[in-house]
């Protein structure tokens, strides 16, 4: 037993933080093993670094112990050596810890080191009784909702609510919805930088596959919205098709290779696709990785040796981390709860949405449609920062596009809403400029000459951009914008990166601001 002079008796009196209790019945707490595993952290600080599970300041029940937790993890970020006579300085004026004999309680954890014989059983019990309190609070906070009949009150919201409540609660996270220190937030940002280290600069989130798209926005970056437009033919869902098959296989060979997720650029994939079926896209993908035609492979018409490369792509798309889901009619709340189980479930990385237009509402908006896709943007753009990782949604463009010369998409093209571009932390566009050039009309017999020569030009351009497409930066939070070059085989629906002596031949890719 650890010295009962230590112990605090806070289930009477919990602060406010904690007050989230049950009539007749005391939170889920054990102080002593909160003083135990302080005094085992205390007497070794390289107790921290063994713990199975990330403990926070705020998963101690007794505050007094979370500020103590707070400034040894801020004194070991420092790489000092912490002891009770380095706590001391600091809670000297600390009134809490008067009423417990002073700085002279930070040596009494020290008392006896048992601690130290299982200080991560103890950090897991912590852990665990922290995630029971939030339990409660959320409980507690779904049946004072439920109770609540007044005509305002919307069942699904509440519903979603409380789904995302307890997926926090799942996720540890219950816990930790308060601010972060400037501290907590660099060390975020140095590990993104050392992961673009080590993937040769270029990549600090999850790679599109594509070197020349990752050189121009270092990857995707989680809690990013990023906005996939594109008029109809120009391959915006092969694209995101491509991306999400490329992040998923990414991690596959990255656990082959025994590099855990933390460190792959790769990413489990969560495909929410209202348009297209999940064997559709399955074709797709087998079309892209066998070579072999999307059509040929519907129809059947395929050799023994294209079967068999078909077969043998199939083996390694069967391990494939990528999930999708085909449900029609799908509405924001809906596809933010299923998005929620698959990343607790699956610990996904990515979502694509296929496309932004298809989802429906919480349906006070159906009479404003322009309302109705701001409220689907701001739901993406929060489902990216819930879950920390990066949602890649594909829009439409209006057909203004088409009325102009130069079909170059621009930021105005959004369709229904500007506030998709306003929620966005980057909005690419797909423009394939051979879609757009049309053989010249057939020579007269008065003209054939002039018209030869039309035809002639029109056939050297055609031979020059045949099979290249743009994927235009037209926003870009944390970099500038501009264009990038790439191939596209539209036999196959896959895009690639052109080859040195194919971008030199088609001119620089465009820079932005």
């Amino acid at each position: 037993m650890a010295n009962p002079d230590i112990l605090l008796a806070p289930a009477t009196a919990p602060s406010p933080a904690n007050d989230s209790g049950v009539v007749g019945h005391a939170l889920p707490a054990n102080i002593e093993a909160e003083a135990t595993f302080l005094g085992a952290v205390l007497i070794d600080n390289r107790v921290i670094e063994e713990l199975a599970k990330p403990l926070a300041p705020a998963h101690f029940f007794e505050p007094v112990h979370g500020r103590i937790y707070e400034r040894i993890l801020q004194l070991l970020d420092r790489k000092a050596v912490v002891t009770p006579v380095t706590l001391k300085p600091y809670f000297e004026s600390d009134e809490a810890l008067k009423g417990l004999g002073g700085t002279a309680y930070l040596a009494r954890l020290t008392g006896d080191g048992q601690g130290l014989m299982a200080p991560r059983v103890l950090a897991e019990q912590i852990y665990d009784l922290a995630l029971l309190r939030e339990l409660v609070r959320v409980g507690r906070e779904l049946v004072v909702g439920a109770m609540d009949t007044s005509e305002s009150v919307e069942p699904m919201e509440q519903i979603e609510a409380a789904e995302a409540a307890l997926y926090k609660v799942a996720d540890g996270a219950g816990t930790a919805n308060e601010a972060k220190s400037f501290a907590e937030a660099t060390r975020t940002a140095i590990q993104g930088i050392e992961k673009a280290f080590n993937s040769g600069g270029h990549v600090s989130g999850k790679t599109t596959g594509l070197d020349s798209v990752n050189q121009r926005i270092g990857g995707l970056h989680d809690s990013d919205l990023i906005i996939l437009a594109g008029r109809p033919g120009m391959g915006k869902t092969a694209l995101a098709t491509n991306i999400a098959f490329n992040a998923a296989d990414r991690l596959l060979t990255d656990q082959a290779l025994g590099i855990g997720p933390d460190k792959s650029i790769g990413a489990a994939t969560a495909f929410f696709s209202l348009e297209m079926s999940a064997d559709q896209l399955a074709t797709r993908i087998l079309a892209e990785q066998s070579g072999i035609s999307s059509s040929a492979l519907r129809m059947g018409k395929i050799s023994r040796e294209e079967f068999q490369a078909l077969s043998f792509a199939s083996q390694r798309l069967a391990q494939l981390p990528l999930f999708i889901d085909d449900t029609p009619g799908l509405t924001i709340a809906g596809l933010r709860a299923r998005a929620r189980r698959l990343k607790r479930r699956h610990d996904i990385g990515l979502i694509v949405v296929d496309y932004l237009q298809l989802l429906q509402g919480s349906g006070k908006a159906t009479d404003n449609r322009v309302n109705e896709i701001s409220e689907i943007s701001r739901g993406l753009k929060t489902l990216a920062k819930e879950l920390a990782l990066p949602v890649i949604a594909l829009s439409q463009l209006s057909r203004a596009v088409e009325q102009r010369e130069d079909k170059r998409p621009m930021l105005s093209d959004l369709r229904e809403s500007g506030s998709i571009e306003q929620d966005a932390d980057m909005v690419w566009f797909v423009y394939r400029p051979d879609y757009y050039l049309r053989e010249p009309d057939q020579p007269k017999p008065t003209d054939g000459a002039a018209v030869h020569d039309a035809h002639a030009k029109w056939a050297e351009e055609m031979e020059r951009i045949h099979g290249v497409a743009e994927l235009i930066i037209a926003k870009q939070r944390h970099g500038s914008t501009g264009s990038v070059r790439m191939r596209f085989e539209a036999k196959i629906t896959k895009f690639s990166d052109l080859a040195p002596e194919e971008l030199a031949s088609y001119g620089p890719d465009h820079d932005g601001e």
